[in-house]
């Protein structure tokens, strides 16, 4: 459909540019984009961090806001109004993803709608800039990258911290150790300490029921999540708050932290095998305190998360970089001759130039993945033992209720 519409508009307005009717800045020229190279832009989910996740897709390219839609009505109005009053609006994501007019959709709903919206985008033909953390649980992250697989279109997740890294040659150093696995056992551990919000995004259970205003569907807001009694918790930035919706302070800031020293320590493609947790008893409806969680992967490289907000620090191995002193001098030379990684491409250049962006939908599957593992130790209270290739937990059906949560009918995967 965008084909036909913009081999129409070149056609019309070559012709009308010869009679001198049509402006400038409709057949294009210096200093002007013509509509037939104009992307038709969507944002779905307008409150909140919303109009910053749109503006984060558009950068640097020639788009315009077609369509946004929110489940409440005053959101989606008020951007609108404030950003293209030309615009249509919608209620319901599905309707939107209809207009053939929509090439790129920013998806900045809260996380437990971002899986079936990016999963139904790439069905319909778009791309998709979707924000933090990519999905609420661990196989929902599995069907978003078989489903951009399938349709070959460009992802990328809401958090730029793997490009500054590729900035550094040091990161790249390490990178290129890590892929090359001359380093066995790998010693080395990565501690990130505090940064993650926690007691700002911990629950109160038992809240008293409210009414939801008039201009908020309050059913099609919970979703695939059970049909809850309405609270003002559970919506805005407090949905965090919530297992229903999100994972607390450590999903909120933790793709940030993590998608980058992923990308350093070369696990795009794989996820912990070890996961330990040091946290009292979970609530099962509202997120909560911990102290730390290690997460160890198969060569022995190990990630640390220390809340530095609850209970100890975690103390129990020194923090341990790589680099090429572990390497003998004949590996160091191995590493030094090979060539950098290969750039990372923006979401602009991947939807350019049809490939892959730097956080595609396998790393940041992946990203995603050390955060779930780590919030269902915290639930669990127990050390678990995960297989990155199955994508479940070993002989631990518990553990791996977690990892394919129930959806509410009508949705499912």
């Amino acid at each position: 459909m965008r084909s036909n519409r913009r081999k129409f508009l070149k056609t019309s307005a070559a012709s009308a540019a010869s009679f001198q009717i049509v402006p400038r800045h409709v057949i294009g020229g210096q200093g002007h984009t013509p509509p037939s190279e104009t992307y038709g832009a969507a944002l779905i989910g307008c409150g909140g961090r919303g109009p910053g996740t749109y503006e984060s897709m558009v950068r640097k390219l020639p788009a315009t806001l077609v369509a946004a839609c929110d489940v409440q009505k005053t959101r989606v109005d008020g951007y609108i109004k404030r950003k293209n009053p030309e615009a249509k609006g919608y209620n319901d994501f599905r309707r939107l993803l209809e207009n053939p007019d929509i090439d790129l959709v920013a998806i900045a709903t809260p996380p437990h709608w971002h899986a079936l919206i990016s999963i139904a985008a790439a069905e319909a033909g778009k791309d998709v800039f979707c924000e933090k953390p990519m999905t609420r649980f661990i196989a929902e992250g599995r069907a978003v990258v078989e489903a951009f697989n399938r349709y070959k279109r460009v992802f990328q997740i809401g958090t730029n911290g793997r490009f500054g890294a590729y900035k550094s040659r040091t990161s790249r150093t390490i990178h290129k150790i890590m892929r090359s696995g001359l380093l066995k056992p790998n010693p080395c551990v990565h501690i990130k300490k505090g940064g993650l919000k926690l007691n700002q995004w911990s629950g109160k259970p038992g809240l008293k029921p409210q009414i939801p205003s008039e201009d908020l569907d309050w059913d099609l807001y919970c979703g695939p999540s059970p049909l809850k009694p309405f609270v003002t918790d559970r919506v805005g930035g407090t949905h965090r708050n919530y297992w229903d919706y999100e994972g607390g302070g450590l999903c909120d800031m933790g793709q940030h932290h993590f998608d980058p020293q992923q990308w350093i320590y070369g696990k795009d493609d794989t996820s912990p095998v070890n996961i330990e947790a040091f946290a009292p008893p979970a609530h099962p409806d509202v997120t909560g305190m911990w102290a730390w969680v290690e997460l160890t992967y198969s060569d022995g490289f190990t990630f640390v998360m220390d809340s530095a907000e609850w209970g100890p620090s975690y103390d129990k191995k020194a923090s341990k970089q790589v680099s090429l002193s572990q390497l003998s001098e004949e590996d160091q030379q191995k590493i030094t001759a090979m060539p950098d990684p290969a750039p990372l491409l923006s979401f602009a250049e991947a939807v350019k130039q049809r490939k892959q962006a730097g956080g595609h939908p396998e790393a940041a599957h992946r990203a995603a993945c050390i955060l779930h593992l780590a919030n269902i130790a915290i639930r669990l209270g127990r050390k678990l033992q995960y297989d990155p290739e199955k994508e479940q937990f070993v002989g631990d059906d518990e553990a791996n209720r977690f990892v394919n949560v129930p959806m509410r009918s009508p949705w499912h995967l």
